[in-house]
């Protein structure tokens, strides 16, 4: 009886173990970024990002583009991924924080988000040219060439560093 009771056990810890890894973060939309990354102190990340381009994506598309899901996969974070995963966001905010980041939900909060290796356990990306990519290529019928090191430039909103 007792390794009847050991084997559900370790059964039982599988599979919690297999639902916890295959958890899928929701998109929460950069208004909730905005909550922490928008002071000048942290590096006014969002105010950053709300300059740029991404974030006036939409407003590039004009008439039936704006609801053809092959533009809206690369000029609406909230266009690209399934609704199941959508918690906050919108598509009007164009190419948002976890365009490049990630779902938020899992890393939104200030514990997590105070270690790179926790919040990187939850979902965040540290995004790669190969993120950028996925959108910045020959298939976009507006495509003009793509220099990642000189785009890069355009977007960079670090965290300022301690002295």
């Amino acid at each position: 009886m007792y390794i009847k009771s050991i084997l559900f056990a370790c059964f039982l810890l599988f599979l919690g173990g297999n639902y916890l890894t295959a958890q899928e973060y929701e998109y929460i939309g950069a208004a909730k970024c905005k909550m922490c990354h928008n002071k000048a102190a942290t590096g006014a990340q969002y105010k950053q990002w709300a300059s740029t381009k991404h974030a006036k994506a939409m407003e590039s598309l004009v008439g039936d583009e704006k609801k053809d899901p092959s533009c809206l996969k690369c000029h609406s974070t909230a266009g690209a991924v399934s609704e199941d995963l959508i918690a906050t966001i919108t598509v009007k905010e164009g190419v948002s924080c976890e365009s490049c980041h990630g779902p938020g939900s899992g890393y939104k909060s200030k514990s997590v988000m105070q270690s790179r290796e926790k919040s990187m356990a939850k979902g965040l990306i540290m995004p790669t040219e190969a993120v950028c990519l996925e959108c910045h290529n020959e298939e976009s019928p507006h495509y003009k060439g793509f220099n990642y090191e000189e785009y890069l430039e355009k977007v960079t909103h670090p965290i300022p560093t301690e002295e």
